[in-house]
């Protein structure tokens, strides 16, 4: 056997034992929804049943909670992401030794435990008597979430070709002129990155927001809170009905993707 079908082999095995360990779980909770027990788990097996779904519709403390969530979640979007980038052309334009020393405090969020942002951001805002709640809970997120629309932004900004955007301002466009038209559409893509990958940090975060929810749970904390008081089956229902919209999201933008590429060619 050649060494290159051996090459081949070795990256298809790892790939299917890569694919298979990460949705194995996600498998498992899907026939947990199924299962007519009160407990999530498919072992052992008490036959099948939809009335987790049920369950899960009639569960208005999860729904408030999801909710919360997406307020949340949209929020940190529309506040992390102008101010990542924001960041990203500061640091775009910043030279020598003070570069780093920028781009350090601007990265310490990330380094920081999300238990020690929560409950300094709660200390910080208590002084002028801004307590736990919605609005605290977005701006103790944007804090380190900010961090990661910069890095991506700033990732594609290092490839941006200067001269372009000299080359408009020298046709007598003016700065926004030439950020909206030149650069704007180059940081197109890396800017819906960075929104998505915003909202699902936000959106799953779990550690910071404990500490500065007030009394506006939020799904994440909902779920905690379930696991020591007695967990159903309910939540898995939820899991998979959002792992289907996702799924199915996924298609209609590949199907439309894939048209959109036939028309032009």
């Amino acid at each position: 056997m050649k060494s290159e079908t051996i090459m081949r082999l070795g990256v298809r095995f790892y790939i299917g034992v890569f694919f298979l360990y990460l949705f194995t779980p996600l498998i498992i909770m899907g026939l947990a929804t199924f299962n007519n027990s009160r407990f999530p788990t498919v072992s052992p097996w008490s036959g099948f049943t939809l009335k987790w779904f049920s369950a899960l519709a009639q569960d208005d403390n999860m729904w408030h909670a999801l909710w919360i969530s997406l307020i949340v979640a949209v929020g940190v979007l529309l506040v992390a992401v102008p101010i990542g980038i924001c960041c990203a052309l500061f640091l775009s334009t910043v030279h020598g030794k003070g570069k780093t020393l920028v781009y350090s405090i601007m990265m310490s969020p990330l380094l920081t435990p999300g238990v020690i942002i929560g409950i300094s951001t709660l200390i910080f805002w208590q002084r002028f008597n801004v307590t736990g709640g919605i609005v605290l809970t977005v701006i103790a997120q944007t804090t380190f979430i900010a961090a990661y629309v910069m890095l991506m932004v700033l990732a594609r900004l290092q490839r941006f070709d200067r001269t372009l955007e000299n080359a408009a301002l020298s046709l007598g466009a003016t700065q926004w002129q030439a950020f909206h038209r030149i650069l704007l559409p180059y940081l197109k893509p890396a800017i819906i990155s960075a929104a998505g990958i915003a909202f699902l940090q936000s959106f799953e975060n779990y550690n910071t927001t404990l500490f500065v929810k007030g009394y506006d749970t939020t799904l994440t904390v909902y779920i905690a809170s379930k696991v020591r008081t007695g967990l159903t089956p309910a939540v898995n229902a939820l899991g998979l009905v959002m792992i289907s919209i996702t799924v199915i999201l996924a298609i209609v933008y590949e199907i439309k993707r894939r048209r959109e590429q036939t028309a032009r060619s």
